[in-house]
């Protein structure tokens, strides 16, 4: 892999170095503000708006991909948490109290409702 990048960056070069002495001797008047006339190379000026083209995006990429690594960090930080909480042996406590028995509402002695529940 790491031949390839070498690979593809040696004729990236080599296309730019061509481009460069094929045109090296090309002027171009760039006209500003207040009748100003600024004579550049074309080679230079082209390598000049080709960086400013990739500097903000280069920029927003190395910016999103270290947010990434934050998150990433933050997650497998709570993931040890939680996996060291659960590996934890809960410790022996003492048997819960049994609950009260419910007392038992005693019938009517005409068998029908008990005798809170008259009306």
């Amino acid at each position: 892999m790491r031949f390839l990048k070498v690979l593809f960056w040696l004729l990236l070069g080599g296309l730019v170095a061509g481009f460069v002495i094929y045109n090296g001797d090309e002027r171009v008047n760039v006209h500003l503000w207040s009748g100003l006339i600024a004579d550049f190379s074309l080679p230079l000026l082209l390598i000049l708006v080709f960086l400013a083209g990739l500097l903000p995006v280069l920029l927003a990429y190395h910016a999103l991909r270290w947010r990434m690594r934050q998150r990433i960090t933050g997650l497998e930080r709570a993931l040890n948490d939680i996996r060291a909480i659960q590996a934890m042996p809960e410790p022996a406590s003492a048997p819960a109290p049994t609950p009260a028995p419910v007392p038992a509402i005693p019938a009517s002695p005409q068998g029908g409702l008990p005798l809170g529940d008259a009306q």
